[in-house]
C-alpha cells in the first residue's frame, strides 16, 4: 500500500510543478520554430536569408583567397576584357628610329589586358626611357585603342673616342652606342670633348658643301683647333679661328689646281699668309732628285 500511494504521488503534478513545466513540450518537431527566428528582428528575416548568407560568405572567401593569390588584377583585367573593354588595337605614330617592337614591348599589353585598368602614366615613363624617344604621348580611345605619339631625339653626328663610337645630338648628348650603315652620312666627331663642339665644325663646313661631302672625319686637337680627314686620306689642317676663310680657300684651290686630287698627304692651313702641302711618301720619293723635302709652299695673296 505504501509502494503504490507513493507511485501515485509521484504521477501528480502540484499547480506549481505544472506552471514551470516546458511550454514546448509534447509539440511536434516539425511545427517548432527556430530559436534564431523567435529572437527580435531574426523573426522578421526572410526564410531565403540563410542562402544569400551562405553566398555572400562564399564570395568574400573566394575574392580573399584570389587576393592573397595575388591574382586580383588577373582576374580583373579578364571580366573587363570579357564585358568589351580590353585592349584591340595599338596605333603608333612618329617612331622613325624607334622599332615597333621596342614601343610594344615597353608598353606591356598582355593577352586579356584590359584599357580601363591600363596604367598610361607608368607606360609612358617606359618610353621615355628608350634610347630614341624624347618625349611620349599615352591616350586611351574607349571602348578598346590605344594610342601612342612619339618625339624622337634627332640624331646630329657620330662621336668617337678609342674605339667607342656613339651616335649624339645637337647638344652632345648620347643617344645610343648601336650604330650602323644608316648613319654613315653623319660627321664623326673624334676625341674627347668633340662631342659638344661638333655644331662648331659642323657649321664651318656648311659654308662650302662642295667640300663637307667629301669630309669623312673632324679631329678636336688640343681642345683648340680642327684637323679634317677627306674620304680619300687626304687631312686638312684648319687654324684655331677663321676656319670659314681657310675652308673657302681649300674650295679655291682645289677648284683651280685640283688640289685634293693631287698626290699629297695633307693640307696645312694654319699659317694666314700660306699654304703648306705636305706630300705623300711615295711623291716625295719620286721628287727627291729635284727638292729636298716632302712639303711645298704655296702663298696666299688677299685675293685669294
Amino acid at each position: 500500500m505504501l509502494s503504490l500511494r507513493r507511485k501515485h504521488e509521484r504521477d501528480e503534478l502540484s499547480p506549481m510543478e505544472v506552471e514551470l513545466a516546458p511550454r514546448g513540450r509534447g509539440v511536434s518537431r516539425l511545427h517548432r520554430q527556430p530559436l534564431w527566428r523567435a529572437a527580435g528582428r531574426l523573426a522578421d528575416l526572410p526564410r531565403w536569408s540563410g542562402s544569400v548568407a551562405a553566398l555572400a560568405f562564399l564570395s568574400l572567401t573566394i575574392t580573399y583567397g584570389i587576393a592573397l593569390g595575388g591574382l586580383g588584377r588577373e582576374v580583373s583585367e579578364a571580366l573587363l576584357s570579357a564585358g568589351g573593354l580590353g585592349i584591340e588595337t595599338v596605333k603608333l605614330s612618329g617612331q622613325h628610329e624607334t622599332t615597333d617592337f621596342e614601343i610594344l614591348e615597353a608598353l606591356e599589353i598582355h593577352e586579356g589586358s584590359s584599357l580601363a585598368l591600363f596604367d598610361a602614366e607608368a607606360a609612358r615613363s617606359r618610353l621615355v626611357n628608350i634610347a630614341w624617344v624624347k618625349n611620349a604621348a599615352v591616350t586611351k580611345f574607349y571602348p578598346g585603342t590605344l594610342q601612342v605619339t612619339l618625339e624622337e631625339r634627332v640624331p646630329f653626328a657620330l662621336w668617337q673616342r678609342g674605339d667607342l663610337v656613339s651616335i649624339i645630338n645637337e647638344n652632345g648628348d648620347v643617344i645610343t652606342d648601336e650604330v650602323d650603315g644608316r648613319y654613315a652620312n653623319l660627321l664623326l666627331v673624334v676625341n674627347h670633348g668633340a662631342q659638344r663642339r661638333a655644331g662648331e665644325i659642323l657649321g664651318a663646313l656648311k659654308t662650302v658643301p662642295e667640300l663637307r661631302s667629301r669630309v669623312r672625319a673632324a679631329f678636336l686637337v688640343g681642345q683648340r683647333r680642327w684637323d679634317l680627314m677627306l674620304e680619300n686620306g687626304i687631312s686638312i689642317r684648319l687654324p684655331e679661328n677663321d676656319m670659314e676663310t681657310a675652308l673657302a680657300n681649300v674650295v679655291k684651290m682645289d677648284a683651280d689646281s685640283g688640289l685634293l686630287a693631287r698626290d699629297i698627304a695633307a693640307v696645312d692651313m694654319r699659317l694666314s699668309d700660306r699654304v703648306v702641302v705636305r706630300l705623300t711618301d711615295e711623291a716625295a720619293e719620286r721628287r727627291k732628285s729635284g727638292h729636298d723635302g716632302s712639303e711645298s709652299l704655296v702663298k696666299l695673296g688677299r685675293d685669294t
